[in-house]
């Protein structure tokens, strides 16, 4: 497989915040956010192999229950990585997949995280990536076959307050039920996290969100390995 760091910490965001987890970074992603927090996988993406082998070893020396597989985007190495979550699960761990939702394999994972990409996410439009990010950022068929098949959680990535009505649409169309949609502010330092939490737990009490923060941020900042 192509990655690009494997590391032990906390899981920063989502339903399952602050338990202890190894987090399997793959290499590589089909979309091109203009706020990527993790540029080394996708605008210059690292290219470095290892074997599903080698990764279970690694993993497993942390003797850690609960594994992340994120990227990037896992599911583009769909092979390799039904192999891993499978050699995995044998194995005992509990597996989350965090994804951007635009492509969908069967795979052995306890918990799908999908991130799909809302248009404050869309690089400039005369970028050259700007058209490609547009057309493939929401799979409303991907998303629906993942909420049929697993336990998921949706999270989206909000900038402002007028993020919402994207949101709210996506919601209706693809029936994407409230109590798996966590909202999270878009920033990489804990001051301009700081200033959007309010207002945007606010739109979570009105809607019926969950709000979701970035722990690893508020600890660590914008810092790889974390």
């Amino acid at each position: 497989m192509k990655f690009s760091e494997l590391f032990h910490t906390i899981q920063g965001e989502g339903q399952l915040i602050g338990v202890p987890s190894v987090f399997f970074r793959t290499s590589y992603c089909n979309l091109r956010c203009v706020w990527c927090d993790t540029p080394y996988t996708s605008w210059e993406p690292e290219d470095r192999d290892i074997s599903v082998a080698e990764s279970v070893t690694a993993i497993a020396q942390y003797k850690c229950k609960h594994v992340v597989i994120t990227g990037g985007e896992p599911f583009i190495q769909s092979k390799a990585l039904r192999e891993l979550c499978g050699e995995l699960d044998k194995r005992g761990h509990h597996i989350t997949i965090e994804t951007n939702a635009t492509l969908f394999a069967e795979v052995a994972a306890h918990l799908i995280s999908m991130s799909p990409k809302l248009r404050n996410s869309s690089p400039p439009a005369d970028n050259r990536f700007f058209k490609r990010h547009e057309r493939g950022r929401i799979q409303p068929d991907v998303i629906r076959k993942f909420l049929d098949m697993y336990p998921c959680q949706v999270k989206f990535v909000v900038d402002t307050p007028e993020d919402l009505g994207e949101i709210q649409r996506l919601e209706k169309e693809i029936d994407i039920p409230a109590e798996t949609i966590l909202l999270m502010p878009q920033g990489t330092t804990p001051a301009v996290l700081q200033q959007k939490q309010e207002w945007l737990v606010g739109l979570c009490k009105e809607n019926g969100y969950r709000y979701s923060p970035r722990v690893h941020v508020d600890i660590w900042g914008d810092k790889r390995g974390v």
